[in-house]
């Protein structure tokens, strides 16, 4: 089976991830893909195949290097896809030698894949685009990138004039809900540093990522029959208007880029006696996003001076900038950018403005940058993968594994 068959009979899988269950994985769904995995590598002839009851799948090939010592290298990508739109009934379709224009996803409905509100289409005219039918998404993240470690292992298989270390693979669940790497027994997977195969379009190299944290704010209210409340009502949703102004105006997602960080509010649940907000605080530089997380502190200690212990605050950190991590074994990052280059692509080392499993990895002990799978427009029906990407994306591994084996 190839790189393409592959991915076309992995997005048939469901396996959207479900933060409500608190199950691991989250939905059955991802554990039956698991196993379809499992057998595919089994019939590969992998060794040291291990698939635990979380559905945390890894395998290895073994290395045809045997007169010295060589680092194992890790290739890591997730098992689910994004509960933001249905990945049930995926059915994709190829576009060949794209001209160009305007894709008809689905006629029916009106929904049309346009380079006129996605110009990076035209990055792509020639190639031949993996697209969705209009109704859900495509799953190339990251079952390209499930689809890419494995055609990449059976070629170097395929291929034993190609030396190379031991090199492990890795399956995991639930890295949509940001679950993905709590359960992830780094000393078995026992690679001296790995990547996620998680990325977007072609040549894309990350190895920073935000830090952070997550902020609950609880305002406390007293309600009082409007007709005689002067004085004596305390409407919590108002008081959490206030707090919610107080935040610099500028500092959110939607007036941000690249390393600039932000404050966002994602949701807002209230009544005359209890309001509560939850934001997400993101910044590139830690320092930056500690005093973010202070001024959370400062603008309740405000509101409590004005309304007496009115407002309670939780913050919890989630996860922080792997750089730190990368920084002290820049060879990994060399070592990509030369695979990418043989490959004839052109290394976009880029800020991820979001977060990775390879964060939570990294400050694990394994360092783990990520490495693009192809994939465009993640999460919704507007999703597309130029196979050409995916294809260089196959021997990007391959190649780390050579290069690798020489060192």
């Amino acid at each position: 089976m190839n790189l393409i068959d592959r991915f076309l009979q992995y997005v048939k899988f469901d396996t959207q991830s479900d933060e409500l269950t608190n199950m691991t994985p989250s939905t059955p769904g991802q554990m039956i893909f698991a196993r379809h995995l499992e057998a595919e590598l089994r019939e590969l002839g992998l060794t040291e195949i291990t698939l635990d009851e979380n559905g945390y799948l890894m395998a290895t090939l073994p290395a045809n290097i045997t007169d010295r010592e060589v680092p194992t290298v890790g290739f890591i990508a997730h098992l689910d896809t994004s509960p933001d739109m249905s990945g049930r009934h995926v059915n994709p379709r190829i576009v060949k030698n794209y001209d160009g224009g305007n894709i008809v996803l689905n006629k029916e409905d009106n929904v049309v894949l346009s380079p006129e509100e996605f110009p990076e289409l035209l990055h792509y005219v020639g190639q031949d685009l993996i697209v969705t039918d209009g109704k859900t998404l495509l799953g190339a993240d990251d079952k390209a990138g499930v689809a890419e470690i494995i055609s990449a292992v059976d070629y170097l298989k395929n291929h034993p004039e190609i030396k190379h270390g031991k090199i492990r693979i890795a399956f995991n669940p639930d890295e949509e809900i940001g679950q993905g790497a709590h359960k992830f027994d780094v000393d078995l997977f026992g690679a001296d540093w790995a990547y996620t195969m998680d990325g977007g379009e072609i040549g894309e190299l990350e190895f920073e990522n935000f830090n952070a944290a997550v902020a609950k704010v609880t305002f406390k209210g007293r309600n009082v029959h409007p007709g005689y409340a002067k004085h004596k009502m305390v409407n919590s949703m108002r008081i959490a208007n206030q707090f919610v102004i107080m935040l610099p105006r500028w500092e959110t997602p939607e007036h941000t880029e690249e390393y600039e960080g932000f404050y966002h509010l994602v949701g807002m649940e209230g009544t005359v006696e209890k309001t509560v907000l939850t934001y997400i605080i993101r910044d590139h530089d830690r320092d930056r996003f500690e005093r973010r997380k202070k001024e959370f502190e400062h603008l309740a200690r405000k509101i409590n001076h004005e309304f007496p212990d009115c407002c309670t605050l939780e913050i919890k950190d989630q996860y922080y900038n792997m750089r730190e991590k990368i920084e002290p074994v820049m060879h990994i990052i060399d070592i990509a950018e030369e695979a990418m280059r043989q490959e004839g692509v052109t290394p976009k080392v880029v800020p991820i403005r979001g977060g990775t499993d390879g964060a939570q990895l990294s400050f694990k002990g394994l360092p783990c940058p990520n490495i693009f799978a192809g994939g465009l427009n993640f999460h919704g029906r507007y999703e597309f993968v130029p196979i050409q990407s995916m294809e260089k994306a196959e021997m990007v591994i391959v190649r780390i594994a050579e290069i690798v084996g020489k060192s």
